[in-house]
Parts: C-alpha cells; sequence; structure tokens
C-alpha cells in the first residue's frame, strides 16, 4: 500500500543523525526549553530571515501567543477562513474573542479578500490568513483592505514553511508568523512543536514570557502565563530536519508539479497555483465529482491510500455552533469540503509512485 505520507522513510534515511541529535540532548537533560530548542529558533529565524522567532509547544498555541501579544481578548473579532483546521479558529478563541468565518475563493481554495470587507465590524481587530496546503494566500489583497481599516494581518503557516508570496517567504510578510511543526508537516518533529516568528522586539518578548508561566526570573510571575514551551528533545530533532527542508521542499513541488501537468481526468478539479506564488504543496488536495468517499475506496483497492482533510468546514462544527451559521453561508468552503481528497505526495516517493497515482486518478470513472 502505498501511504498518503509515509514518515519511517525519512527517520531510516536519516536516522543516525537523527538519534545522535537526541542522544546529546538527553545527555544534557535540556528538556523543556533550553540550549536545543533556543538553537532552533535561531536557525529557523535565519531561515525566515527574520530577527525573531520562539518556539512553543505545538502550533495552537503559537496561534494563541500571536494573537495574544496583539492584545486580542474578550469582545474582539478576528476574521478566519471557513476553509482551514479548526486550530486557526481556536487560536481566536483562546483569546476570549470571536472568529468571523468568510469563505474561500472557488479556484485556490484561499481566504477570499473580496468577502472580508463585509465580515468587518467595529469589533474587528484583524485578519487571520492561512496558507493553506502550502500555497500562499493573494496576501496582497487581503492587506489593501486590512489596511483600508486599520487592521493587521497574521499569517497561519502551519503548512507553508519555505512557501513564498511575490518573492517573499510566508511567515515573514504579516504582524506575526505561526508554524506547527506536527508530524507530518513539511517541517516536522518527533511530536509536537510550533513557533512565532516576527520582527518586533515587543511581541516576541510577550511571547517570551506567556509561554513560560508568565516569568522573566524564575517564581517571579509578571502575567497570566502558559506552559507554552518547546522541548529540548524537539528542538534537536528540528535542527536536524531544518537542514533537509529545501530538499524536500524541491521534491515536494516537482511532484505537485507533475501531477498538475498530468493528472486530465475531467472529474477532478485541481487547486490553482497563481504565478506570483510558490507554492511548497504540503497537501495535493483536489476536488473530486460525486461521492468522494467513492473515490477514496477506488484508490485503496489500487493500493493507494488517500484521505479527505476538513469534510465540515470551520463555521459549521459543532464547537460553534452557538455563533449561528448556517450551510450556504461560506458556498465555496461547504463545495469543498464535500468533495475533497487528498493524493499521497511526500519528498520520499519515488517516480513510478508518482505515476502509478496519476494513472489510477486519469482512469478513475462514475
Amino acid at each position: 500500500m502505498l501511504k498518503r505520507i509515509d514518515l519511517t522513510r525519512d527517520y531510516k534515511k536519516h536516522e543516525e543523525e537523527y538519534l545522535s541529535a537526541i542522544k546529546a540532548c538527553c545527555e544534557e537533560t535540556a528538556f523543556s526549553g533550553g540550549r536545543f530548542a533556543d538553537k532552533f529558533d535561531k536557525e529557523f529565524a535565519d531561515f525566515l530571515g527574520v530577527p525573531y522567532v520562539q518556539g512553543v509547544n505545538n502550533g495552537t498555541s503559537a496561534l494563541h501567543c500571536a494573537l495574544a501579544a496583539l492584545g486580542v481578548g474578550v469582545g474582539d473579532e478576528v476574521i478566519v477562513p471557513a476553509n482551514t483546521y479548526i486550530a486557526t479558529a481556536w487560536g481566536v478563541t483562546y483569546t476570549g474573542a470571536t472568529p468571523v468565518f468568510v469563505d474561500c475563493t472557488p479556484d485556490t481554495w484561499e481566504i477570499d479578500a473580496t468577502k472580508i470587507e463585509a465580515a468587518i465590524t467595529e469589533r474587528t481587530k484583524g485578519i487571520l490568513g492561512v496558507h493553506l496546503y502550502g500555497q500562499p494566500f493573494d496576501f496582497a489583497a487581503v492587506k489593501e483592505v486590512a489596511d483600508r481599516h486599520g487592521l493587521w494581518v497574521v499569517e497561519d503557516c502551519a503548512q507553508s514553511h519555505g512557501a513564498e508570496f511575490e518573492g517573499k517567504m510566508t511567515g515573514t510578510l504579516g504582524e506575526l508568523g505561526c508554524f506547527s511543526f506536527y508530524p507530518g508537516k513539511n517541517l516536522y518533529a518527533f511530536g509536537e512543536g510550533g513557533a512565532v516568528a516576527c520582527s518586533k522586539k515587543e511581541y516576541n518578548d510577550y511571547i517570551n514570557v506567556m509561554k513560560n508561566q508568565g516569568c522573566n526570573v524564575r517564581y517571579y510571575h509578571e502575567m497570566i502565563g502558559y506552559n507554552y514551551r518547546l522541548e529540548g528533545i524537539q528542538g534537536a530533532v528540528l535542527s536536524v530536519s531544518l537542514k533537509y527542508l529545501p530538499e524536500w521542499t524541491r521534491r515536494r513541488i516537482e511532484i505537485g508539479r507533475k501531477y498538475i501537468e498530468s493528472i486530465v481526468n475531467p472529474l477532478v478539479t485541481l487547486q490553482r497555483h497563481p504565478e506570483n506564488t510558490k507554492p511548497v504543496f504540503h497537501l495535493f488536495e483536489i476536488k473530486v465529482d460525486g461521492d468522494p468517499e467513492r473515490f477514496v475506496s477506488y484508490m485503496k483497492d489500487r493500493d493507494i491510500e488517500c484521505n479527505r482533510h476538513y469534510p465540515v468546514p470551520c463555521h459549521l462544527q459543532k464547537a460553534y455552533a452557538h455563533l449561528g451559521y448556517k450551510e450556504g453561508d461560506c458556498p465555496n468552503a461547504e463545495s469543498l469540503a464535500k468533495h475533497c481528497v487528498t493524493l499521497p505526495l511526500f519528498p520520499e516517493m519515488t517516480d513510478d509512485e508518482v505515476c502509478r497515482v496519476i494513472e489510477a486518478v486519469n482512469a478513475y470513472k462514475l
């Protein structure tokens, strides 16, 4: 069975290097924060080209920290796309604010800048855009709306490590950039991990205190804090992974482009990738006519694993039923959710496996 993603291939290829890094961390017992976590923060900041990165325990915490650093709280609203993983909305909710969902475009499947203005109220503080599937959203269009209304833009980069918008890396475009290193991400840890990137010292300093139980000095708590530190072992693993991220990204792009060029089945719709962006193909998402579960079963019969990411859009999740959204409020996100399927794509896929997927997709019939 060709898995949708197979992490064992990378582990086996770099096993000695990963275990050596973990051993070094264990020998120093630098398990919670510490030298190995700090080292990765510096390396990732250098990779992005920003002055500050604060490693945290996961990507959801990264979102919470970023919004808290901007002063978001009870009574505020933050605009988020309906088509995203639910953690984007959690970041808003954890501050006590309310997420306001807007639709995605019908072709890029990213936040639709033309729908944002109608969602802005006197309580709106900013816009939380998501570079979903590794495809940058239209940052320029979103920023233009934000600037006209005196709002900030924060980037959710959980799926876009190394992606670019108009030649600039995602995570460096908005006020802050939030990353996840969950296993399976383009840059991943051996467990949970996340980071917030920014260019302003005041944000960096706030998050450093917030993630450390509200302390600058141990046992002296300046604010209500959280236990959000990046584990040392994860920092050590990420330092190894980061060395290979450019190589992995090149291969992801190669596979993604091959899919785009070769998948021609009229029953399948592909995501659009504007020329002013460099997507990194974290997920290769397609829309399938008819029942997507039938397609998943068809691929399984051919020993190819496919998944369904986000089959319920955020605004229709039970957790947010109290906000009063209903079916039809975000029709593009709802259509994608009903028909979405994720094809296998990971850097260690062979050319033969890529061709197997393409041939199977093109042979699919209703």
